[in-house]
């Protein structure tokens, strides 16, 4: 689900962020959340597990707000999300990696992981860049 959501997120960033560095990380998110996607959907459908196809309540309604914003507000409340959700997916994947009991999964999260971590440090960079641009245009 989150990373259907991230592919969402990333679309809307290329589409209303206003600064360019924003714009670029909702391309990656696009590109590497869709390609992790992927992989993940080929595994669970040898398993037999039907992944949910779109993001949760959650994520809709984040969404739903983000839709509303635009400019710098936009490019804040993108990076705000980006952090909080990749602090949560590292988590996740992290525990995962260590303790999973499926060794596919277990190998998708242990191989994933160095990019969402990289994806979470970036976040947090442009989250400090993105809000000291808004605070700047207010």
């Amino acid at each position: 689900m989150g990373g259907a959501a991230e592919v969402e997120a990333g679309r809307l960033a290329q589409e209303k962020g206003a600064n360019a560095a924003v714009k670029q990380f909702g391309a990656r998110m696009v590109e590497d959340h869709g390609k992790a996607g992927a992989e993940l959907k080929q595994i669970a459908d040898a398993k037999s597990i039907t992944l949910p196809n779109a993001p949760d309540a959650t994520h809709q309604s984040a969404m739903q707000r983000l839709q509303k914003l635009s400019g710098a507000g936009f490019d804040h409340a993108f990076m705000q999300m980006m952090v909080r959700d990749h602090e949560k997916v590292v988590a996740a994947f992290d525990k995962e990696a260590k303790s999973g009991k499926d060794p596919e999964l277990k190998a998708f999260a242990a191989k994933t992981l160095p990019t969402l971590r990289t994806h979470l440090q970036m976040a947090r960079e442009l989250n400090t860049g993105a809000g000291a641009a808004s605070a700047a245009s207010r």
